[in-house]
């Protein structure tokens, strides 16, 4: 059974009118699983033929806010949609429990208008959080989720998940900059997820707060050398720094295949790999 990869959100932080916020769709050993909800979360999920109730889990690599902003979105939808108290089950690092308090405190308006308002509609949102740790692993139907530690100090602690199932593994690793943890968990995947930056084209803008972000998060070459050291056969890059114009494909490309001699992959918002 395959494994197929949906890059929900390719965007940076900066809004795009083209690319949303980073987001990836994983669905492997009848598992659904969403990676990360950034801005326009449910807008992709929809375009990719998935509705919040039908997620067996939310994954969060870190808690950074492009990577949560719609996160309360992803609750309230599958909240008003499902047919009976559900729990939405969402995994994350330390403090995910306290993004996820602070994000039920804030609809509490919301959710009590609805449930004065639909007769049929007795529960609030039910949602389940557990804080993964490095090395813990779970289990979605068939696919069997395991945690690993990533670097992107000062945000502590964040993690990439490497999806097993009928043989076949993906990594998927949020923001941050190659370590030896990051190198273990990729090692011998059938695909590794990146986001990257362009460090030349970062360089290049005197602006200080954008160019402090070289320093934790991954480059295209980065990301390149992990997946060669790890023996990874496809390279998935994603949640491109500055933005990537349309055309531009090509010369991101050939920067990691500089270093990486397997199949590259990179693109628009709904790219879809099949491992």
């Amino acid at each position: 059974m395959a494994i197929d990869i949906t890059l929900l959100g390719t965007g940076s932080p900066i809004p795009d009118a083209n690319r949303a916020g980073a987001a990836t769709l994983v669905r492997a050993g009848g598992a659904t699983l969403l990676v990360d909800c950034g801005r326009g979360v449910l807008m992709r999920l929809v375009a990719a033929g998935v509705l919040p109730v039908m997620l067996d889990a939310v994954l969060l690599t870190h808690l950074h806010s492009d990577h949560i902003t719609d996160l309360n979105d992803v609750i309230t939808t599958q909240w008003v949609i499902s047919g009976a108290p559900t729990p939405l089950r969402v995994f994350g690092p330390t403090r995910t429990r306290e993004v996820v308090d602070g994000t039920l405190a804030a609809l509490a308006p919301d959710v009590e208008y609805r449930i004065t308002h639909h007769d049929d509609l007795t529960w609030s949102p039910q949602v389940e959080v557990t804080e993964v740790e490095p090395g813990a692993s779970c289990t979605f139907r068939d696919a069997v989720v395991r945690v690993g530690a990533t670097d992107h100090r000062p945000v502590e602690p964040s993690v990439a998940y490497r999806v097993e199932a009928e043989g076949r593994a993906v990594v998927l690793a949020g923001d941050g900059v190659p370590c030896e943890t990051l190198d273990a968990l990729c090692r011998g995947a059938d695909a590794y997820v990146q986001t990257v930056l362009r460090i030349d084209m970062i360089a290049a803008v005197p602006n200080p707060r954008l160019q402090d972000v070289l320093d934790y998060h991954s480059s295209v070459e980065d990301a390149a050398k992990t997946a060669t050291r790890a023996g990874v056969r496809t390279l998935v890059l994603t949640h491109y720094i500055p933005g990537m114009p349309p055309g531009t494909e090509d010369a991101w490309r050939e920067l990691a295949a500089a270093h990486f001699d397997g199949e590259i992959v990179l693109g628009d918002d709904l790219t879809t790999v099949t491992v």
